[in-house]
């Protein structure tokens, strides 16, 4: 065979082989090359390691050939940003910041998650016609090639950081395990393990709307468990990248699980359908109730939607009759409290008032009140808005500001009916307490809650509102504070010695002790130290001394300051008290109380 048999095709693979590296990267051309400078002596010289560490470096790496000294320099403790930002300037390659969340991760399920592990390498992006890939090492170019011919598309290469690549791919595992665990949360549960109360205005067919199976399940095991650890909320939270569930548990707000960011639609619609409510409507709050039966009890949730810029967030309030059948000596009251308070609800005429913020018992100790009372002798009746619970033998009135029916319309009706016990929810306007206070002037007692901080701040609330102080004076027979605070685990406590602040804040309210009683945490709180609550109470008697003082429109300071000197206890005090007792823990008494001194 003659040479020039054998020359062209010497030449056609070597025209190819360069073809093939033209696509991999090349640097952008320079007029003035600068000269290489070796990144350890590039780190050096901007004092990021020494010289020291860069000899010990080059040491381990003429050991350890498979190793680079990039690699090597950041296991030492060098900031890995750092170096490899010096890396792609050693290379003449751009240096990138990972951010999870603008990664395709199409792209990387493209690639696959085990190669861009195994090989250091992260897909990032497409650029026009290229993919923008990154890598820890810039000399890896058959791994960049290995990556054209998988993409099937031109690469250009991006330095990056290692531990960015780790970052993005354990998201990605995270986002799998959340997947396994909801099915093997909803394993156990059945589509009719909650059974939807049915009214007469929802339709049949709803149920069916409710999407496939393993939604309804979940739905039903996140409203199931709620009930079973005592939550009294939950919360469906929709973040950028993950669904968070939350129940409130005493209180206390608890993260319970992370379903996976593209349930979140098809758990909100559930919702929605059961509480007959628009799924279509995505951009406006609404609100609805639910009927729920689970294992043979009628439950309420109150449903409430929410717009947010990650989605819809939805809140379900467990309205628990069980929850709100309290007796009233289990309040948590003291002696000297229960009885003047059980005193003053058996009084003829006059306002009761009871403040506190939300989710603070104030529901709770009306329907205690009430529930005091003799339903068979009295006419009682309630204005509210919405009717949380039902009580047999009183009347109870829902309010519908749409329709006219608002605080004052509906108290003005139930005024007409023979009232001797009227209950207001709320007093928000002047034309509902100037209403109130008519009432209560006319032979009927009236029971009403505020959003104040203390008992004396009612009195000057209903000022502001705009009814004149001497109406106050004359109407107002007692005000009722109160918060809730966690009790100790009965389960789990133990007596400790005081620590110094908690010394110092029972020696301020005159109580001296050598133990306190504290909850070391166990299964049945959730390891909290602390299981169930209890109230503290702040009460005001209006006298005829308290009367002549409102007449002259007080600050609430200054009758805080006379209520004080008159013996009234204040929410903090009670609340040491209740730490004496061994109910509950200094920590927690600061928590929700405000100091007075």
């Amino acid at each position: 065979m003659s040479e020039e048999s054998i020359d062209p095709p010497a030449v056609s693979v070597e025209h190819e082989v360069a073809e093939a590296f033209s696509d991999v990267w090349t640097p952008e051309a320079q007029a003035d090359v600068a000269p290489v400078i070796e990144i350890g002596e590039m780190l050096r010289t901007q004092g990021v390691i020494d010289a020291g560490q860069l000899t010990t470096a080059r040491g381990v790496c003429e050991k350890s050939s498979d190793r680079t000294l990039a690699e090597v320099l950041v296991e030492m403790g060098a900031d890995e940003v750092v170096v490899q930002e010096a890396v792609a300037n050693a290379a003449s390659m751009p240096f990138e910041r990972v951010e999870p969340e603008r990664v395709d991760l199409k792209l990387i399920e493209r690639l696959g998650q085990a190669y861009c592990d195994e090989s250091s390498v992260l897909p990032l992006r497409i650029a026009g016609s290229r993919l923008i890939l990154g890598m820890v090492d810039p000399d890896e170019l058959l791994v960049v090639d290995e990556v054209r011919h998988k993409m099937s598309m031109t690469v250009k290469p991006v330095i990056i950081c290692r531990g960015d690549i780790a970052s993005v791919l354990e998201s990605l595992k995270e986002d799998e395990q959340e997947t396994e665990a909801v099915d093997d949360i909803i394993a156990g549960i059945e589509e009719d393990d909650v059974e939807v109360v049915k009214t007469e205005e929802e339709q049949v067919d709803l149920e069916k709307q409710a999407g496939e199976s393993p939604v309804i399940r979940f739905v039903n095991y996140v409203i199931s468990n709620a009930v079973r650890e005592g939550a009294s909320d939950i919360h469906i939270e929709p973040q950028e990248k993950k669904l968070r569930i939350r129940y409130r548990i005493d209180g206390i707000m608890f993260e319970t699980m992370n379903p996976p960011y593209h349930m979140h639609a098809a758990i909100v619609s559930r919702l929605k359908i059961m509480a007959n409510l628009d799924i279509s409507e995505r951009r406006l709050p609404q609100d609805g109730r639910v009927r729920v039966r689970l294992s043979g009890r009628k439950l309420d949730l109150r449903l409430s939607t929410l717009p947010t810029a990650q989605g819809e967030k939805v809140v379900l309030r467990i309205l628990d009759t069980r929850s709100i059948q309290v007796p009233l000596d289990h309040l948590g009251m003291d002696d000297d409290h229960f009885l003047i308070w059980k005193h003053q609800i058996e009084q003829p005429h006059g306002i009761i008032l009871v403040t506190g913020p939300t989710g603070s018992g104030k529901t709770t100790t009306l329907y205690a009140s009430l529930g005091q009372m003799d339903r068979a002798r009295l006419n009682i009746s309630t204005v509210e808005d919405p009717v949380e619970y039902h009580l047999a033998g009183i009347s109870q009135c829902q309010t519908h500001d749409k329709i006219g029916m608002t605080f004052a319309a509906a108290l003005r009706a139930l005024l007409r009916q023979d009232p001797d016990v009227v209950m207001v929810g709320e007093i928000r306007d002047t034309e509902t307490a100037l209403i109130a206070i008519q009432a209560s002037l006319t032979g009927h007692l009236v029971l009403s809650t505020l959003h104040t901080n203390d008992a004396p701040s009612s009195i000057t609330r209903l000022i502001n509102v705009g009814v004149e102080p001497y109406l106050i004076g004359a109407a107002t027979n007692a005000c009722l504070a109160q918060r809730l605070v966690r009790r100790i685990c009965d389960k789990c406590r133990v007596q400790v010695e005081p620590e110094a602040h908690v010394a110092e804040h029972l020696a301020m309210h005159g109580i001296d002790l050598n133990q306190v009683t504290h909850g070391e945490g166990c299964e049945a709180c959730r390891n909290t130290g602390y299981a169930g609550r209890v109230g503290l109470y702040e009460l005001l008697i209006l006298d005829d001394h308290l009367r002549d003082k409102i007449t002259g429109d007080p600050s609430v300071s200054e009758l805080r300051r006379i209520c004080v000197e008159r013996g009234m206890v204040t929410l903090r005090e009670d609340g040491f008290k209740k730490v004496a007792a061994g109910q509950t823990t200094v920590d927690e008494v600061l928590r929700v109380t405000e100091s007075t001194i």
